[in-house]
């Protein structure tokens, strides 16, 4: 197994970024086999969605509904309403795993894989690729 860590950048407002680029260029060369993705944060999940159509706002739109950014929660440390920010990764689990066939992502046409991270208050991510030959 061949595994990397990378460091994406979410800044200081809730962030869906797209890692599909970093993820194709780690399996670029490779065969067939899988592609584990891990966030190894206690506040920030694996999606695979559509982007630049509105859906990286509809999530949030979801989630807020789900999860409001208010003081019901219990843990209560950092900015006001981060105790949502902990149960994110029950909805979004922090991992993926995808096949890859002959050093490509078998994504779908329109599927990217993204970071989502609500943390307001950590701004710098640490994701792992690590990729398990056939």
């Amino acid at each position: 197994m061949r595994s990397e860590v990378i460091t994406v950048e979410t800044g200081s407002a809730p962030a869906v970024r797209d890692i599909s680029a970093e993820a194709h260029a780690f399996v670029a060369g490779e065969t067939d086999g899988l592609l584990h993705v891990f966030v190894p944060h206690a506040t920030a999940g694996v999606a695979i969605i559509e982007t630049g159509s509105g859906s990286e706002s509809d999530l949030w739109r979801a989630l807020d509904d789900l999860l409001p950014a208010d003081d019901r929660w219990r843990h209560r440390h950092g900015s006001p309403g981060h105790g949502r920010d902990h149960l994110l990764p029950a909805l979004l689990a922090p991992y993926a795993t995808l096949p890859v066939v002959a050093g490509r992502i078998m994504l779908g046409t329109w599927q990217s894989l993204c970071l989502v991270d609500p943390n307001t208050d950590n701004p710098t991510r640490q994701v792992r690729f690590s990729f398990l030959p056939a």
